[in-house]
């Protein structure tokens, strides 16, 4: 039982199989900020999702891709998923390796939204909230609201984030095999596994992210970028 299930429908793609190239770990976040600062900003900022599972570090990613964007001169920031968790007494209500409440009840994506996503979206404000609870304590952060300059490229990384209806304007995944992620998963979190087996069979992240970087190698990752988006 879960607080609310998460709309789990894949963005469409073609039917061809994605092509993925060798990409030069140390100049991947040069790249991937040069494609980024190419997109049009649909509001204050670019929404860009960086998605994988804790096993790839997604947001690791994220901040490695801060410096080249200011590089390239357009602002950027990192806000990380588990700092928008719900409250662990609803989180946790049905246990601490609950599966289902993994997958959809533990991001509050209301707070994303109407806090993150929506305010430098179109029509918003500008002004967003750069996180709300402290995973490891619980506590709210008390992080005060922050104005967000416009051509901003806001990177929103953490798990599962694919198919949940957010309002992303571009998509990275960082796609590992289920061998990988076992390999690469602590042990206390080995219970979540089975939640991204059904993640890529129910969303396809693969097929449905605009930028997709087969990671089960950080030191020799692939890249594919969608024709279409971004």
């Amino acid at each position: 039982m879960v607080p609310e299930a998460a709309d789990m429908t894949p963005r469409r793609r073609p039917p061809s199989q994605p092509s993925f190239r060798p990409a030069d770990p140390t100049a991947l976040p040069g790249q991937l900020a040069a494609v980024l600062v190419a997109l049009d900003v649909p509001g204050t900022a670019l929404r860009v999702a960086v998605d994988g599972p804790r096993a790839g570090d997604p947001g690791s990613l994220a901040a490695s891709l801060v410096e080249p964007l200011r590089t390239l001169g357009r602002p950027a920031v990192h806000v990380r998923t588990d700092t928008f968790w719900r409250d662990a007494a609803l989180r946790l209500q049905y246990g601490r390796t609950d599966l289902e409440s993994f997958a959809s009840g533990w991001l509050d994506t209301d707070a994303l939204d109407r806090e993150v996503l929506g305010p430098v979206g179109p029509g918003g404000s500008g002004t967003f909230l750069p996180s709300l609870r402290d995973p490891i304590t619980n506590r709210a952060t008390r992080d005060p609201a922050r104005r967000a300059e416009p051509g901003t490229v806001l990177l929103i990384s953490g798990e599962l984030l694919l198919g949940r209806g957010l309002s992303f304007d571009a998509t990275i995944h960082l796609a590992l095999s289920a061998a990988a992620r076992r390999r690469r998963t602590p042990e206390d979190w080995q219970w979540t596994l089975p939640a991204f087996d059904t993640y890529d069979l129910a969303v396809d992240p693969v097929r449905c992210a605009d930028v997709v970087l087969r990671y089960d190698d950080p030191a020799h990752p692939a890249i594919r970028i969608s024709p279409d988006d971004p």
